[in-house]
């Protein structure tokens, strides 16, 4: 059987998987991300797994950042991954192995991976929320990725939310979605409710053990999700809403109910549905994206083969700008 090679690359792992003509994980190695050490090292983390688990044909890869659909490089990164916006993913990537390479955001592949495999197998329009330390959003249409105009389509974490008040979200403005529904939300309310500076995790821990100030700090949170979500279905109009992270397993139970008494009528069949995928979703969409779209990144004359020992990048990343940035944190633990 033909397995296809997925990369996940995210600020604290790497996950490569082969992937069958199913959607079944047939074999995935793993490894601690050495974001700290620069674009170079993460690379080259990602190139050792691609040579270990080997496969057939093009290698996907879903990375953090705003990923340039043309081009597969980095147009914008949080500091999860230390001067990563800029570098030429694609590019670079496939250099390294000797086989082309087909980049996207990690929350764009696992939402295709939800939808091919996953929560959404058999959906063609599915939207996908993944609430962890950030708030981010893949927008699947089709059975393909809808990018958008720059990128960053399905992009939900700079939504205005009433219930986020004052709370400061990570792009520096007030009032944003990912400022209550998120990892970093969670922690931040709770510690203007309580004093108690504990990880989003703990929060949601308390919560579970059903501590009053904690079980109000999820309920506002999935409120606000869940509000948000009913207004993107009126207009996105997907079959499915996939919610998938550590924080979006906490707070599924507050944003159902607010979803319902929010939705039209017309989207009742709409559901919200937890992830199925679990850490290998953004490997098995980027995998999938490996078979259904054209390579960006295509190896070099000069390229090493399979089997060969990682080769050094001739030069600095060359900078990828844009006037248009999308904060997009997409770690799926909270913190």
């Amino acid at each position: 059987m033909n397995a296809t090679l997925g990369i996940d690359i995210g600020g604290t792992k790497t996950l490569a998987a082969l992937v069958g003509p199913d959607g079944a994980v047939v074999d995935q190695a793993r490894a601690d991300t050495p974001a700290a050490q620069g674009p170079d090292a993460v690379l080259r983390t990602a190139a050792d797994l691609a040579r270990r688990l080997g496969g057939a044909g093009p290698v996907g890869v879903g990375a953090a950042g705003l990923i340039d659909p043309a081009t597969g490089a980095v147009r914008y990164a949080t500091d999860s991954l230390p001067g990563w916006a800029g570098t030429p993913v694609a590019d670079e990537l496939a250099r390294r192995i000797g086989r082309p390479v087909v980049v996207d955001n990690d929350v764009n592949a696992a939402a295709l991976g939800e939808s091919w495999a996953g929560a959404a197998r058999g959906h063609a329009h599915v939207l996908l929320v993944a609430v962890g330390t950030g708030l981010g959003g893949g927008l699947v249409r089709g059975g393909a990725v809808d990018h958008g105009a720059r990128g960053g389509a399905g992009e939900l974490a700079h939504l205005p939310a009433p219930d986020a008040g004052e709370l400061t979200c990570g792009c520096g403005r007030t009032g944003h979605l990912e400022a209550v529904a998120s990892g970093t939300g969670l922690a931040r309310a709770y510690r203007l409710r309580t004093g108690a500076d504990v990880t989003g995790r703990e929060v949601a821990a308390r919560c579970a053990a059903g501590e009053a100030a904690a079980v109000e700090v999820l309920a506002t949170a999935g409120h606000a999700l869940g509000r948000a979500l009913a207004g993107l279905v009126a207009l996105l109009d997907p079959t499915t809403v996939v919610v998938a992270g550590g924080a979006g397993r906490a707070l599924l139970p507050y944003a159902r109910s607010a979803y319902a008494a929010e939705r039209l009528p017309v989207h009742a069949d709409v559901p919200l549905a937890p992830a199925a995928l679990g850490d290998a979703a953004v490997a098995v969409g980027a995998a999938r994206a490996a078979m259904t779209r054209p390579a960006m990144g295509l190896p070099s004359g000069a390229g090493p083969g399979p089997g060969t020992g990682p080769a050094e990048p001739s030069g600095r990343p060359r900078s990828v700008t844009s006037p248009h940035t999308f904060p997009h944190t997409t770690e799926t633990e909270p913190r």
